[in-house]
């Protein structure tokens, strides 16, 4: 094929994938909205968009070769390794201690997955068959590993646009929440203060919760185990006391590089001929929606206990209940300082959300329960 022959190659779809590409560069590099990610993915896109791509499979001489970017999603991404791998990384970064020193924020992180099963439902009715309508709604878990373990679970084929709108609307929270948060309460409650008095967690105790949760989630939802587990496995390894050097390694080497390659083989799902569609612009809306109402149902529902509770919780801790962590604990806790600056929501908003982190899992699994594939 001559050079030539390449450039006229080039559809308006290529284009527009690699303007989607630039558009992730940017974002990683200049607004450093999870660079980690988005470059790889952002340089991924480009990649697999030229024209005859050697990243991607092709046939050369009547054999067929499989490019290196499929490669890559089909041993980590077809079989789930990547987010499990994920997970332990993630496990090990998490403090459960202030959710343990307060348990009923628990509760926060189950009312702000509400914006998964709101938009199960909008995704449906847009027209979309219940299993990539499922595949969709975790979008809402604000929580990549699992939204692709589930699109994948379901071998969705909108799992390059899925994946996009994740891990773009967690690295947007900053954006997205304040808007929704301050539509949704008042000055006065925003600024109610929480004094903070953290209890003592033994060391006991810290170890059996990872395990605890794994027996529990394996139980009420099967199909979470993997997730939970692997998660929970990471955190046994925080805070066994016996493996600092592997922790470490967990949290930092083992993460940052799966995070790497996750992102650069999500770009085999990123080709414009899969990804420049009607059905895109719509898992991105719906993505935007399921964000939207997951803080939603976390204030909402912070308002509705304020009903019948004597020390008013602020209601901005609800909105932390999302798994994006710890971007949205940090959005609320500059939400609360900018009403009132002696007011510290930080270490509730932290355990709101690790919650989020334990329930958006859960409610994968949920998923995966209640929707055959």
């Amino acid at each position: 094929m001559s050079i030539l022959g390449n450039f006229t190659s080039i559809s308006w779809q290529m284009l527009v994938m690699w303007a989607i590409g630039a558009i992730l560069i940017y974002l990683a590099i200049v607004k450093e909205m999870e660079p980690a990610l988005l470059l790889p993915m952002g340089f991924g896109a480009i990649l697999v968009n030229l024209p005859f791509s050697g990243a991607l499979m092709q046939t050369y001489a009547g054999t067929l070769e499989e490019g290196v970017i499929d490669l890559l999603y089909n041993v980590g991404i077809a079989n789930e390794l990547f987010p499990l791998l994920l997970f332990i990384g993630i496990g090990a970064m998490i403090d459960f201690g202030p959710l343990l020193s307060n348990p009923k924020m628990l509760l926060f992180g189950a009312a702000a997955q509400f914006g998964i099963f709101f938009t199960l439902g909008m995704a449906v009715l847009l027209g979309f068959d219940i299993r990539n309508a499922a595949s969709i709604a975790i979008i809402g878990a604000a929580d990549g590993p699992t939204s692709i373990f589930v699109a994948n679970y379901y071998m969705s084929r909108y799992v390059g646009a899925i994946i996009v709108a994740a891990y773009s609307y967690m690295a947007l929270v900053p954006i997205v929440q304040p808007p929704v948060i301050k539509m949704i309460t008042t000055k006065k409650e925003r600024m109610i203060r929480m004094p903070y008095k953290p209890a003592s967690v033994s060391k006991s105790v810290r170890i059996l919760f990872p395990i605890v949760v794994t027996v529990i989630a394996g139980i009420a939802a099967p199909r979470s185990v993997a997730l939970v587990g692997f998660l929970m496995f990471g955190n046994l390894i925080r805070e066994c006391g016996v493996l600092a050097a592997l922790s470490q390694t967990a949290q930092n080497a083992l993460a940052n590089l799966i995070t790497l390659l996750l992102g650069i083989s999500v770009a085999a799902k990123m080709r414009a001929d899969l990804f420049v569609n009607r059905e895109t612009i719509m898992i991105l809306g719906l993505g935007l929606v399921a964000f939207i109402f997951d803080t939603v149902g976390g204030v909402m529902f912070a308002k509705f206990l304020n009903l019948f509770s004597k020390n008013k919780i602020n209601p901005m801790i609800g909105a932390a209940g999302i798994s994006a962590f710890p971007m949205s604990a940090r959005v609320v806790h500059k939400m609360g300082q900018d009403e009132d600056k002696q007011n510290f929501l930080l270490m509730h908003a932290v355990g709101a959300n690790v919650s989020g982190q334990i329930a958006s899992v859960i409610a994968g699994g949920m998923i995966l329960s209640l929707i055959a594939r």
